[in-house]
Parts: structure tokens; C-alpha cells; sequence
């Protein structure tokens, strides 16, 4: 008897950052009984990691898969296989990693804020893809929802999309979404409905049946031949302590099994492609939150991982090794970001708590990286002991650097800068198209910072309860060590969102940060005398007894100039003291300096102190007579 194949449908849940759908996607499972007798589940199961859960953001695509028993065709069971997608700009590299597995997408738009910038990023590839786009509006509950706007200004935004395609077929196939339904949901409530809930907020729903219904009824069923030659493509990397690599693939034709011998198609760093033949050592599907053993094959259509290759990569192909067809290398965006990561090279290295500090161990831990993340590149510099390591944007590399410092890494970050490229001769840069919403109170603050960073504004609209949304095209790099001040700017009110867009000739130069930095001239501890005497020079980051070393930079200057200054000077003793003349002395607390705040914060000539015990910025050259003949030879070169 022939076995009953299940029907699949493969899709991404993709929108804006913190629009919902981690919540939404920990609901579908929930309500599909994923879960199982596992009790009380934490909200966002998807996000694993450490730092997902801390900064409340997904930052790695994963996949999970819904069946539903009987709700396919002649009674078979529907395979629904979800990615969980990044919303975040720096992880666009996820997004499109993620969208090569799917046949068609959930677009998820807050009922509120509406369109923002990632959504316009997930929508066009999505569109350039041909897939089919199902708008989801969220968050419906909010009782600042404004849902009909939202759906108006996502049909708009589909239409904007559509008709900047070159590809007049996927143009005319982006229209047609428009006929699309429209579902209204609530992730945290478990609803979803296409029916506009109107002034009641809350869909008219008691689950998420509607949503299962729409995605079985839009999405294609995967064009895929279950008779054909096995062909399959590796879509993400995993590791395990017992299995070794383990390589996540969607197949497009034939099966898969255990034990099966298949050819593993690879291309190396000049792009020559190399065949392997290679046994499958296990195959797993994911069921739920789970990944387990099957002895079953897996049918195309379907996404599963492997184990067996410890070489494989991302983009290899998998297929029988009768029939040898390479399916297309997975590409992503340009990197427009890169920071210099190197060994720690200063005079406490060693002393920051970690275990990791050689040069031979980094490289290994980059090249680690290299393997699981599409997004990033890394190149070696004129050190032995120094690499560039490039990505999408600043928080992609931060996450990199944080994740190292927890592994047991000490580090020496540098300033992060831009990615050019050179058109006739001349310097070209990335441009970010930036969306800023913020009360109308700072409207002039806003203006006046983006104009030093050199932003151009392309809109500007009012939005309701008195705020402003203006639109900027600017530099990438004018938008570095942007978001401190930005907060400050607008006192922590204002919400920023920006998109690369493409690379125009250079802007000039754009001056890095207002103030200058406060460096210490010598090594020893940090007294409270020193600190008292020099409390007016401006915002320090280190408190009594912390040891510095000369070059250490201890604070941020109140004027826009560097100034080394005595942080270990001690006060004097007399023969005649008052008993209390030190009771009164009072310190303000000092600026505890997170990653992402350091990393701003650095200037041209100074880099980051990482390890797991220390978080310090310092500059290059320590001497601060040598500093000044290097800024002389500048000077001069400029000249």
C-alpha cells in the first residue's frame, strides 16, 4: 500500500522588530499542542539564546514545525514548517537565508506603528522572490490601534514595492496580493480573524483557526517530485556535542534517509565546485520545539536536518549521486559595517577574566562563525594578529563581539567603520534610509542633529498625540554612535528605524561626537581625591579604586577635546588635619559603559578593552607624547 505523504506548507513569519512574531509563532504552537505535557512554557520559546532573551529580540532565523492532524488533502496530515525570522536591519542576512526555505511569507505589521523600515526590507525580497504575501495586522488589541490606516498603509507600501520591480512579471504578481485576505490578530491573545474587528480591537475569534486556514489556502503546496532524484539544499548550520555538524536542508526533489548515500555537492574559495560522495549518518525532523531521530524518510517538500558531513556549509547542495545538479549558491546583501577584532594588547591583558587570548584561537572562533552566518566576512589586515571583520551593521557585530566576551575571549575592538567601494575613481558609501518618530517638542533637536551627520530629509508627516515622523537618507556611518544621542536628544522619547538603501559618492567629513575624551597619564588606582578635584571636566567612567593605565580613557570630556589628566593623584597629609574636613566629599556614580554604549563612544584614535570581567575604552597609541607627534604627521599629511 501506498503511504499517505503529508501536505506541507512552508513559510516565514517576517516584520519589523517587536512586532510580534515570536508571539505569535509561540501561540501556533501552543494551540497545535507542540508543547505537549511539558507544563508551563516560557513566552518567546523561540528565542533561545541568551542575548534574544536579554535584549528581546530574535537574532538567528529557526525553524519549528506545526502538524495538524487530517486538515490536508483525502485526509492526510498538514505539515506546517515555520522560520522565525529576525526583524531587525543588521539581520537581514537571516531574513533572506530564511526566505530560500519557504514558499510564501506572513507579513506581520503592528496595529499602531504601522509599515516601518524592516518591513519594507522583508516585503521587496519577498516580492522580488515571487512569493505570495499574506498581511497580518497585530497587535489589534493595543487601544492605540489605528487598523484601518495600518491595512492602507501596507497596500500602499505593496503597490510602491510592486511597481519599483524590474521584473514585470514578479510586478504583476505583487498586485495581485492586493486580493489577498487580510487577517487581524492578537499574538498575545491567541486570536486571529479576517474579519476587521473595527472599534472591538480584539478579533472576533476564540484561536488562531483562521490563520491555519488562510496559510493552507494562499501558500502553494511545494512543487516538488517525490519520485525524482534526490536534490536538497543546505539552509543553516547546527552543531551538537554528539552528532558533531548538524545541516538543516529543505529537499526540492526525491527523498532523504538514514544511511543513504548522497553526493555532496560544494564549491570552494575560487567558486570551483567539488562532488563528494558522503553517507547520511542520522536525519532529524522537528516536531514542535523538538528535534528528533526519524527513521523515516523525508519526502521532498519537506525541511530536515542531517549529520554525518563535517565540512558542509551553508548554500552546499545535496543529491543522488547519479544525477549531480548544483542548485544556486544562497547570497546576501553587501556588508556596509566593518570593526577590527584582534588580540588584547593592553598592559593588563590577561587580567580581564578571560581564558581565550591568543591570536590562533580567534581566528579560529571567526572562522567558526563563518560557517553558521551568511552575513558577515572576514579579511586580514596588515597584523598577524588583527582581522576585519564586516557585516550588516553595528548591533550584528556587537552580538558577535558580546558572544565572544561570554565564551571566554579577550579582545581588542576598534571603531567600527563604513565598507566603500571605489565607482570611476571615485569613494562611494553607503546611504541607510532612516524614519524618525519622536514628539514635536524635539523636532528642532532632531533636525539639527541629523543635519550634522549630514542626513538629507525626504518627508516629513505629523502622526497623532503630537508627534512628528520625519524622513531622512543618510550615511551609514553618520548613524554611528548615533543612538546615545539620539535618546539624549530627545529624552528618550524619540524612536529611530532605518534600511540600507544603496551607496552614494562620500559626504565629507562628519564629526564622530560632541565631546572629547578624559585619558589617564599614568598607571596606578583611581582616587577619590583625583575624581573630586576633577569633577567638573566632565562624565567619568571609572570609580575609586579601579586601576587605569596611561591611555586609559576614564570619562568623557565636557569640552570637544582630548585632555589627559592625573587620576591617581593622592591629597597630601599635614601635620594639621580636621577631623572631618573628607566626611562632606560626595562623588556622582560613575557611567558604567555596556558594549554598544563603548563601542559608540569610540573615537577615530582610540578602541575597546573586552573581556568577560572588563569593559574599557582606551586609546591606540598609550603615550601621550607619541599621540601628539601622530597628530602632527596627520596634520601634515592632510596639508
Amino acid at each position: 500500500m501506498t503511504p499517505i505523504h503529508p501536505e506541507f506548507r512552508n513559510v516565514a513569519i517576517v516584520a519589523h522588530v517587536d512586532h510580534g512574531k515570536t508571539t505569535l509563532v509561540n501561540a501556533m504552537l501552543e494551540q497545535s499542542g507542540a508543547f505537549g505535557d511539558h507544563g508551563d512554557v516560557t513566552d518567546r520559546v523561540m528565542d533561545s539564546g541568551d542575548l534574544e532573551k536579554e535584549k528581546g529580540i530574535t537574532i538567528l532565523a529557526k525553524n519549528t514545525s506545526i502538524r495538524r492532524k487530517g486538515k490536508g488533502k483525502d485526509g492526510a496530515d498538514l505539515v506546517i514548517n515555520v522560520i522565525d525570522t529576525p526583524g531587525h536591519a543588521d539581520f537581514g542576512g537571516e531574513v533572506e537565508r530564511g526566505l530560500s526555505m519557504v514558499d510564501g511569507v506572513v507579513l506581520l505589521v503592528d496595529a499602531s506603528e504601522g509599515p516601518l523600515p524592516q518591513t519594507r526590507f522583508v516585503l521587496s525580497k519577498a516580492l522580488e522572490a515571487k512569493m505570495p504575501v499574506i498581511i497580518c495586522v497585530n497587535k489589534t488589541d493595543r487601544p492605540d490601534a489605528r487598523i484601518d490606516e495600518v491595512v492602507e498603509e501596507s497596500q500602499d507600501l505593496l503597490l510602491e514595492l510592486a511597481s519599483a520591480l524590474e521584473d514585470p512579471e514578479a510586478a504583476e504578481a505583487a498586485e495581485q496580493l492586493l486580493e489577498l485576505p487580510v487577517l487581524y490578530a492578537s499574538g498575545r491573545e491567541g486570536k486571529a480573524s479576517t474579519e476587521n474587528p473595527g472599534n472591538a480591537n480584539v478579533p472576533d475569534a476564540a484561536d488562531l483557526q483562521d490563520l491555519f486556514d488562510v496559510i493552507y489556502d494562499v501558500l502553494p503546496e511545494p512543487s516538488a517530485d517525490i519520485e525524482a532524484p534526490l536534490q536538497a539544499h543546505v539552509t543553516n548550520l547546527d552543531s551538537s556535542s554528539f552528532l558533531g555538524r548538524i545541516a538543516l536542508i529543505r529537499v526540492h526533489k526525491g527523498t532523504i534517509k538514514k544511511g543513504q548515500q548522497v553526493a555532496w555537492l560544494h564549491y570552494d574559495a575560487e567558486g570551483e565546485l567539488h562532488v563528494k560522495n558522503v553517507r547520511v549518518a542520522e536525519l532529524l525532523i522537528t516536531e514542535g520545539v523538538e528535534r528528533n531521530p526519524s527513521d523515516n524518510p523525508v519526502v521532498a517538500g519537506d525541511i530536515a536536518a542531517i549529520s554525518g558531513i563535517d565540512e558542509i556549509m551553508i548554500g552546499d547542495t545535496l543529491c543522488d549521486p547519479e544525477h549531480v545538479d548544483p542548485l544556486p549558491r544562497i547570497t546576501v546583501d553587501e556588508p556596509a559595517i566593518s570593526m577590527t577584532i584582534g588580540v588584547n594588547t593592553s598592559p593588563m591583558a590577561g587580567r580581564g577574566g578571560g581564558s581565550k587570548l591568543t591570536a590562533r584561537m580567534i581566528k579560529a572562533r571567526l572562522d567558526q562563525e563563518l560557517i553558521g552566518n551568511v552575513s558577515i566576512r572576514v579579511l586580514p589586515t596588515e597584523r598577524p594578529d588583527a582581522w576585519e571583520v564586516q557585516g550588516r551593521g553595528e548591533m550584528a557585530l556587537t552580538v558577535l563581539i558580546e558572544t565572544m566576551r561570554r565564551e571566554g575571549f579577550e579582545l581588542t575592538v576598534g571603531k567600527p567603520q563604513v565598507v566603500t567601494q571605489t565607482v570611476d575613481g571615485a569613494i562611494y558609501e553607503p546611504y541607510d534610509h532612516m524614519v524618525i518618530d519622536t514628539p514635536a517638542e524635539y523636532q528642532g533637536n532632531v533636525t539639527q542633529l541629523m543635519a550634522a551627520r549630514k542626513g538629507q530629509m525626504t518627508a516629513m508627516s505629523n502622526a497623532a498625540g503630537g508627534w512628528i515622523r520625519m524622513e531622512y537618507d543618510v550615511p551609514a556611518r553618520g548613524l554611528i554612535g548615533f543612538r546615545t544621542t539620539f535618546l539624549t536628544q530627545t529624552s528618550g522619547a524619540g524612536i529611530a528605524n532605518s534600511y540600507s538603501i544603496e551607496h552614494r559618492p562620500w559626504a565629507g567629513e562628519i564629526k564622530d561626537r560632541p565631546s572629547g575624551s578624559l585619558v589617564a597619564d599614568r598607571s596606578g588606582a583611581v582616587t577619590a581625591y583625583a575624581l573630586t578635584q576633577l569633577a567638573d571636566r566632565g562624565t567619568f567612567f571609572v570609580e575609586p579604586g579601579d586601576e587605569v593605565y596611561e591611555g586609559t580613557v576614564i570619562g568623557a570630556n565636557n569640552r570637544d577635546e582630548d585632555m589627559d589628566v592625573n587620576i591617581t593623584k593622592e591629597k597630601k597629609l599635614t601635620n594639621m588635619r580636621s577631623a572631618t574636613a573628607d566626611a562632606t566629599v560626595t562623588l556622582n556614580k560613575a557611567k558604567t559603559l555596556s558594549l554598544d554604549e563603548a563601542v559608540e563612544f569610540c573615537g577615530n584614535d582610540e578602541c575597546v578593552e573586552i573581556g568577560p570581567d572588563v569593559m574599557r575604552v582606551r586609546k591606540i597609541i598609550l603615550n601621550a607624547t607619541e599621540r601628539g607627534r601622530a597628530r602632527s604627521r596627520e596634520k601634515a599629511l592632510n596639508k
